[in-house]
């Protein structure tokens, strides 16, 4: 069912029909949010969208965290090879890799 919810493309997760990664709504749910929390910060998705977004999760543990694996690996091969980023962008860039690398029960 939750496959349903989540599609891949190119290698990487989407809440199926959008935009938005799967990666996004996992940090999110990781950092404590709500799914209607999370569905306020993404209002193009559906509570539905949302709650099967974090079922896909939950229920594909080994596949999110090779996926999220992934995207880490990406972003520190972009980092290797490009310009160092601004102080704006590097703001966002340790929160981000802090969210992903906290642990969580």
């Amino acid at each position: 069912m939750s496959r349903e919810y989540v599609e891949e493309r190119e290698g990487d997760f989407y809440v199926a029909g959008s935009r938005v990664s799967l990666a996004s709504i996992i940090y999110e749910f990781r950092d404590g949010a709500s799914p209607e929390t999370i569905r306020h910060d993404f209002p193009s998705l559906s509570l539905a969208q949302v709650y099967g977004s974090i079922a896909f999760y939950l229920s594909h543990p080994e596949e999110s965290e090779a996926y999220l694996e992934r995207l880490n690996w990406k972003w520190e091969e972009l980092r290797r090879k490009g310009q160092p980023p601004g102080a704006e962008l590097q703001k966002k860039i340790d929160r981000a890799r802090s969210r992903m690398f906290a642990e969580h029960p």
